[in-house]
């Protein structure tokens, strides 16, 4: 997928979430692993067979999230598939290899049945209870299709294009799938606010809708046929809308403009998320402060963050800490990450040597004090800062990516969670035992 910024490419009766809820995420038969003669497990290691517990929701209603929630959500990406013609990186193999990906150089088709049913039964162990579903990419080339000037601007390509909407329908099958597998796990739409045409009225559009508005639309109903997989926030299910990384202030007040303008606000919780919030201090609540932990982000703006920077060691260019935003007396959100690249990438010299910046999977404090493979040291460093912020909303950076450039070449510069050859279920594992650390943590503090 192509990246807007280097170096991330981004861009989705009623269950009340308190302590009383916290249940064990004991999977269900339905999920257990499978494969097909389509699908095979090619990874000889173990899977783990513990769980963490969830925040308590349930596959027969919508979760609804109050002040006093503790929610944890990880990114998800349904890109892969003979239809989309796009694969995982080649450098790394998933565990789950489709037959009809061969073609593709290997593995798995997003809309295969043995792959979801596994993915659920992944994302249950680790105690999530949604994922957001990234649709971020060329928005205006996906729903602006007949515009001709648009098409012609942002993918003349009919094979590109064709590429993008199967995307999409790999989405709305991800939906459809899901509740019939009866998870309890929910869906939080991810959308694209940063294509240069995505606020542009579609003259061919019977209401002249933008793309980002059609994107909604077409998200409000998939939420509205598989109401229980939906996330209910301040009484509207929620949305998260991408603006780009770094965010253009004038770019967030346009979406503004147009949700207000549209009634999308009120029909929807609409957060905007951005990514390395760490490096700009324009937006935080202090910024003139040189950080020395969490930075605080102007209630002004309240932006999410969709992925922030570790480097608490202070290797030049700055330090890095993750970025949170406060709602009254709660924290409402934080992301933590298995690994983040440094401010120009992954490797800073032709050499292919870490930058000294980089939070590797298995390096904290960069790789300046060692790297221990299988020990997630990044990721238990940002859960250690989660811990003490308690967040309603803990995102968790990432389930299954596998895009260059924001994916290094190698374990220690890729933040994908999802099992492969190269560190096996170990992804799997840290996250199951960090989580329950953490909602034992969270709920002894509950009142």
């Amino acid at each position: 997928m192509a990246s807007n910024t280097y170096p991330e490419t981004w861009r989705m009766a009623v269950a009340c979430i308190s302590a009383a809820l916290l249940v064990s995420a004991t999977p269900s038969f339905a999920h257990a692993q499978s494969t097909t003669a389509d699908t095979a497990n090619v990874c000889s290691g173990k899977p783990p067979t513990e769980s963490a517990p969830s925040a308590g929701g349930v596959a027969s209603a919508p979760l609804t999230v109050d002040a006093g929630s503790h929610v944890v959500v990880m990114e998800y990406e349904a890109w892969f598939g003979p239809d989309t013609g796009i694969a995982p990186q080649t450098s790394v193999t998933t565990c789950l290899q489709s037959k009809d990906m061969k073609a593709l150089g290997g593995g798995y088709d997003s809309t295969d049945p043995a792959a979801i049913a596994t993915h659920i039964h992944w994302l249950e162990q680790m105690g999530l209870d949604a994922v957001t579903l990234d649709l971020t990419n060329n928005v205006s080339c996906i729903f602006d299709g007949d515009n001709p000037a648009i098409i012609k601007a942002v993918c003349p390509d009919p094979q590109f294009r064709a590429q993008q909407v199967s995307i999409r329908r790999n989405d709305g099958h991800l939906y459809s799938a899901w509740t019939r597998s009866g998870t309890r796990l929910k869906i939080i739409p991810l959308l694209g606010g940063f294509d240069r045409y995505a606020l542009t009225p579609d003259q061919d559009d019977s209401r002249h809708r933008s793309a980002l508005e059609q994107e909604a639309d077409w998200f409000g109903a998939l939420m509205k046929d598989n109401p229980a997989l939906g996330v209910i926030y301040r009484d509207k299910p929620l949305m998260l809308v991408y603006p780009g990384t770094p965010i253009d202030a004038h770019r967030e007040h346009k979406i503004l403009k147009m949700l207000r303008e549209t009634g999308l606000d009120g029909r929807f919780t609409v957060k905007l998320i951005g990514g390395y919030l760490d490096s700009q201090p324009a937006f935080w609540a202090d910024p003139g402060q040189i950080p020395d932990g969490p930075i605080e982000i102007a209630p002004r703006f309240g932006f999410w963050s969709i992925v922030d920077r570790l480097n608490f060691w202070g290797a030049p260019p700055d330090p890095y800490y993750p970025t949170y935003n406060r709602i009254g007396s709660r924290i409402e959100n934080m992301t933590a990450s298995l690994a983040t690249a440094g401010q120009t990438g992954w490797y800073c010299t032709a050499a292919i040597v870490y930058c000294r910046d980089a939070a590797l999977r298995y390096c904290g404090e960069g790789y300046q004090n060692g790297c221990d493979p299988g020990v997630y040291e990044t990721f238990a460093e940002f859960m250690t800062y989660a811990v003490t912020l308690k967040p309603v909303f803990l995102i968790l950076d990432q389930f299954n990516e596998f895009a260059t450039p924001d994916e290094g070449d190698s374990s220690n510069s890729n933040d994908d969670t999802e099992p492969t050859t190269q560190w096996g279920y170990s992804g799997l594992r840290a996250v199951i035992d960090r989580m329950r650390a953490y909602r034992k943590s969270v709920y002894a503090a509950s009142p």
